[in-house]
């Protein structure tokens, strides 16, 4: 088995209660993995292919599966507003003992957490850091805790988590790899701290900008006009024409239960509304239980309803400082809500990146997760030539 640490902000209390056994053999066949690709190009996959690797996805707060691995102990991050004590907690490495030329990864999110397995599972070479972000996952308190205050919630207070990690874990240099807003936290985090970066894979690409937040939640109304009625029909009339991710987010921050709950509802169904144009998509956050929903509504809508704690144009003003930096991009023909121009944009502005274009998937789905991991193995044979 690979050396797995994962990482999510807890209390002492919590950590204890949540150990248990896990393994790798657990794990579902969310995704999987194909061939590497030729560097400095763009690519368009088509399909799925040979399947040496495994990933799991999950959306953006949804946590892990509950198979992956056991929660062990806390790093210290200090205290929330609220007066939660939190701390990042690292799972056990493994029962084999690990190289000390092993590869380390980081998950920037938990949309895209990396399991190792087949190839991927030699220890020789990976080391898979997993962590849940503040308020999502195991982390406690949960967004969707009455009265959570997520003031101590912020992009920065993400990267400073994930440099908090990389230290406590002697990691010096890491690959970091990142789906969906998780692409814009790698990129933040990268663009702080680059020379802590060995290199990225990002998926669903995404860079923070207002435009983008603007883009689903409003003008894909365009595109879908009856959802997108049902969207905003939930808000007051005189914020219907405003910031909607504000609006929405203040209206889950409610103290009405009932409130909360039709809100995380009515968000869930508009996300799979847009998510992907690709036959055969199927919805997959409105149908999650509704304790899920408020975690991941909550959240999204407090980061972006705060433009994602960033300048708008931060991620590309920055892109000289990662310039440098390996990276592959893969992003989804498909993905109506999110796009091919941010990709492309991001991959003029990134001469060590290559993109690959995936013509099967949305936002995620169809044969994009068997890109991912063959991005990883590719990042790791670049990196560490065997």
């Amino acid at each position: 088995m690979s050396q797995i640490s994962r990482i999510c902000p807890v209390t002492d209390a919590e950590a204890e209660r949540m150990v248990r056994p896990a393994t790798l053999a657990d794990l579902a066949d969310l995704i999987t993995a194909t061939q590497g690709l030729p560097a400095g190009r763009v690519t368009h996959s088509r399909g799925p292919a040979r399947r040496r690797g495994w990933l799991i996805g999950t959306p953006l707060a949804a946590g892990l599966a509950a198979a992956v691995l056991v929660v062990t102990g806390l790093i210290p991050v200090g205290l929330h507003a609220s007066g939660h004590r939190t701390g990042p907690a690292a799972s056990p490495e493994s029962t084999r003992p690990i190289s000390a030329q092993a590869l380390s990864f980081v998950t920037s999110d938990g949309s895209v957490t990396v399991i190792v397995r087949d190839p991927l599972a030699d220890p020789a070479r990976y080391r898979a850091v997993i962590f849940d972000q503040r308020g999502c996952g195991r982390s406690r308190p949960l967004a969707s805790d009455a009265g959570a205050d997520l003031s101590a919630n912020t992009t920065g207070h993400l990267v400073a988590d994930m440099e908090r990690l990389r230290s406590h874990l002697g990691i010096d240099r890491w690959v970091v790899v990142g789906g969906s807003w998780g692409v814009t936290l790698a990129l933040v985090y990268a663009q702080r701290h680059p020379e802590r970066v060995l290199g990225m894979v990002l998926a669903a690409v995404t860079a923070g900008h207002w435009r983008e937040t603007q883009w689903i939640t409003r003008d894909m109304g365009r595109v879908f006009p009856r959802q997108w009625d049902r969207f905003v029909e939930l808000l007051p009339e005189a914020e219907r024409h405003g910031d909607l991710a504000a609006a929405y987010a203040r209206l889950l921050a409610s103290p009405d239960q009932a409130v909360r709950e039709e809100a995380a509802r009515r968000w869930c169904e508009w996300e799979d509304t847009h998510m992907s144009l690709a036959p055969g998509y199927q919805p997959h956050l409105s149908v999650r239980e509704l304790s899920w929903q408020i975690v991941f509504a909550r959240l999204v809508t407090h980061y972006w309803g705060h433009g994602c704690f960033l300048a708008d144009n931060e991620v590309f003003a920055n892109m000289a400082r990662i310039s440098q930096i390996p990276a592959t991009l893969i992003h989804g023909l498909h993905d109506v809500s999110g796009p091919l121009d941010t990709a492309w944009e991001l991959h003029k502005a990134w001469p060590a990146s290559r993109l690959v274009v995936v013509d099967d998937a949305g936002h995620f789905g169809g044969s994009m997760g068997e890109q991912f991991t063959t991005a990883i193995d590719a990042m790791a044979d670049q990196l560490q030539p065997t």
